[in-house]
């Protein structure tokens, strides 16, 4: 059994939650009602409980009829489709209909307001746990409100869990074992704690679209071969494996890289990757990348070969040296983008140039 103050947080973290599923409850019905009333606003606008879809709803609670004159409630990139809107406020909607819409909309309002009011008391009771929430916040996929959730449910004291596997168990997270008669059955997780299930594979999505990171890298991975939902539910267990370390030994999370599985077996990768592109047709000459070294300024200042004017319209001495003006605007970057350039600019010569008349032949 946790302490006192985590099963208080615990119930905060929880009633949050049930009040939010109420809350889609609502919308559900809120969007049943307007297609009830040929009101096809969620058709054309992507949320419509955004600040242009409350104002068009609040319009037809008020009895409005002209759908152009609603339209007008669109805002930023939704006024482009200002057309669309129009047909799709083209409704009818009954003093009934519109009396059940007001009384949806308050109660929206009124669920919202009570998440805002137990998330700030949420704020107020976490602050006793903020050093593990710092280090919790700094796993990729992992915010602030899913890092309310693991400390309310699983603690900041990990010794209670034998190790990381036993926990990932407790939580459902890992492979089932069902076996009878020595035939193994199947392997789908088992029923656990759906709090911590939810939070952690919410928390798998969001790890599986960063950009150049080993958990997104570990979830397309996985994905090739077992799927996207296998992926995930790997990508949870792996996560909830992570936060379990992060809160034992004490640490921040130790960012791996996107490129951590090439750099393993990078033979391997290159192999494959040659054998691709020979199945397409292509021949490959392989050699290492040289990091582009920039020319030393003093290499881009020469003398003038000929005389020029001085400001007082005298020529000027012919061992004065005069230094050319460098060219306003963005530097060429040819050579480091690895193309032919055509500007004249560079003063390294492209390798690209020298296999120009091999088409089929890449270096």
């Amino acid at each position: 059994m946790p302490p006192r103050e985590i099963r208080e947080l615990r119930d905060l973290t929880r009633q949050r939650v049930h009040v939010l599923e109420d809350a889609n409850r609502v919308k559900n019905r809120i969007e049943q009602l307007c297609q009830t009333g040929n009101i096809k606003i969620s058709s054309v606008a992507t949320d419509l409980f955004g600040v242009s879809g409350r104002k068009m709803l609040k319009a037809l609670i008020e009895g409005r009829r002209d759908a152009g004159w609603m339209a007008d409630y669109a805002r930023t990139s939704l006024r482009s489709k200002k057309p669309e809107l129009t047909r799709a406020l083209e409704g009818s909607f009954t003093v009934n209909q519109r009396w059940l819409l007001d009384q949806e909309l308050r109660h929206l309002e009124w669920l919202e307001i009570q998440v805002h009011i137990l998330e700030q008391e949420i704020e107020r009771q976490v602050a006793a746990f903020e050093e593990p929430m710092r280090r919790l916040i700094t796993i990729p996929g992992i915010d602030c409100t899913t890092a309310w959730m693991i400390v309310a449910e699983l603690g900041v004291d990990m010794g209670v869990f034998g190790d990381a596997q036993h926990l990932a168990s407790w939580a459902g997270l890992c492979p089932g074992n069902r076996e009878s008669g020595g035939k193994k059955m199947s392997g789908r997780t088992r029923k656990a704690n759906r709090y911590v299930r939810r939070g952690m594979v919410q928390a798998a999505w969001a790890a599986s679209h960063t950009r150049n990171t080993y958990l997104s890298a570990f979830y397309r991975r996985l994905m090739v071969r077992k799927g996207a939902q296998k992926a995930v539910m790997a990508l949870a267990h792996h996560l909830i494996t992570i936060v379990y370390n992060v809160l034992a030994r004490g640490e921040e999370y130790v960012e791996l890289g996107g490129d951590y599985y090439d750099q393993q077996n990078k033979p391997k990768t290159v192999s494959r990757l040659v054998a691709r592109l020979m199945k397409l047709g292509y021949y490959v000459d392989l050699k290492p990348v040289e990091p582009y070294e920039p020319p030393p300024v003093a290499e881009l200042a020469e003398p003038a070969a000929e005389s020029v004017s001085s400001p007082s319209g005298l020529p000027a001495a012919a061992d004065s040296p005069v230094v050319k003006t460098k060219r306003r605007g963005r530097p060429c970057k040819c050579a480091q983008r690895g193309i032919i350039c055509k500007h004249g600019t560079s003063g390294e010569v492209n390798s690209l140039i020298q296999h120009a008349s091999s088409p089929a032949r890449f270096s």
